[in-house]
C-alpha cells in the first residue's frame, strides 16, 4: 500500500505520537497514586490522633474513677455498714439498700432514719464530689423498686405504678439533699448537675441463680457520671468528614 493511500485510509501511525500519549497517561496515574497515598497517610494520621485522644480520655477517666472511689471509701468507710449502704468501684454508686429504713411502704415519704442518714451523708458527699466537679457530667439520684405491687395487678400496671413511685421518691431525696447543701455555690452546682431519676423495676438486683432479690432491689443510689463519654463524642464529631 502506497504512503498516499495509507494516509487517505488513516492507517498511518506515529511512534512519537504513541509515546507521548502513553507518557501522559503514566504521568496522570502517577499523580493519582500520589494523591491517594497522601489521602491514605492523612487518614492514618487522623485515626492515630483520634485513637490516642480516646486512649488519653480513657486513662484520665480511669484515674478519676479510682481516685474518686478511694476518696468516697475513705470518707464513708466507718458508716456504710450501719447505714446498710455500699459503694460500687465500677459505677461509683453509693447505694442505700435497707428499704425498711428508706421510705414508707408504697409511699414517697422519707422515713426519719433515712433523713438522719442523709443529713450526715449529703454534706460530706458533696464535699468529696465537688473536688472533681471539672470531670463530672452529673450526679444522678436513682430510685429503684422491686417488680412487686399489689396482688392482682398486671405486670404492666405494676411497672408503671413503680415508675411513678420511684420517681416521686427520688424527687423527695433530691429536694431534701438540696436543702442540706450549703446556700450559694453548692446549691448552684446541685441545681445544674444533680438529677433525680426513677427506674421502677427496670434494674433489679439478681441473686446468683438469676432470681430477683426483692429486698436489695428496693434501693436508692447516688451515682457519679463523669464527662468521659461527652469528650469521646466531641472527638468523634470533630473529626474530618463528620
Amino acid at each position: 500500500m502506497s504512503a498516499s493511500v495509507a494516509k487517505i485510509l488513516g492507517t498511518t501511525s506515529s511512534a512519537d505520537g504513541d509515546s507521548d500519549h502513553w507518557l501522559s497517561v503514566a504521568d496522570l496515574m502517577s499523580g493519582l497514586m500520589i494523591v491517594f497515598l497522601f489521602v491514605a497517610v492523612s487518614m492514618m494520621h487522623f485515626v492515630r490522633l483520634e485513637r490516642d485522644s480516646i486512649k488519653e480520655i480513657a486513662m484520665a477517666y480511669r484515674d478519676t474513677q479510682v481516685s474518686l472511689y478511694q476518696d468516697l471509701s475513705s470518707e464513708f468507710a466507718d458508716d456504710l455498714q450501719r447505714w446498710g449502704a455500699e459503694i460500687d468501684d465500677q459505677t461509683l454508686e453509693v447505694r442505700f439498700l435497707n428499704p425498711e429504713m428508706l421510705f414508707e411502704s408504697g409511699r414517697a415519704n422519707i422515713n426519719q432514719p433515712f433523713r438522719q442518714v442523709l443529713a450526715d451523708f449529703v454534706p460530706r458527699y458533696l464535699e468529696v464530689i465537688l473536688r472533681y466537679r471539672d470531670r463530672i457530667e452529673e450526679v444522678r439520684i436513682e430510685g429503684h423498686t422491686s417488680s412487686d405491687w399489689a396482688k392482682g395487678v398486671s405486670v404492666d400496671n405494676a411497672y408503671f405504678n413503680n415508675m411513678a413511685l420511684s420517681q416521686a421518691r427520688t424527687n423527695e431525696v433530691l429536694r431534701y439533699a438540696y436543702d442540706l447543701a450549703t446556700p450559694g455555690e453548692d446549691r448552684d452546682w446541685v441545681r445544674q448537675s444533680v438529677a433525680a431519676v426513677g427506674f421502677s423495676s427496670a434494674r433489679p438486683v439478681l441473686s446468683e441463680d438469676g432470681v430477683e432479690d426483692v429486698y436489695r432491689s428496693r434501693r436508692v443510689a447516688f451515682r457519679v457520671v463523669t464527662d468521659s463519654e461527652t469528650q469521646i463524642k466531641r472527638i468523634i464529631n470533630d473529626r474530618p468528614g463528620s
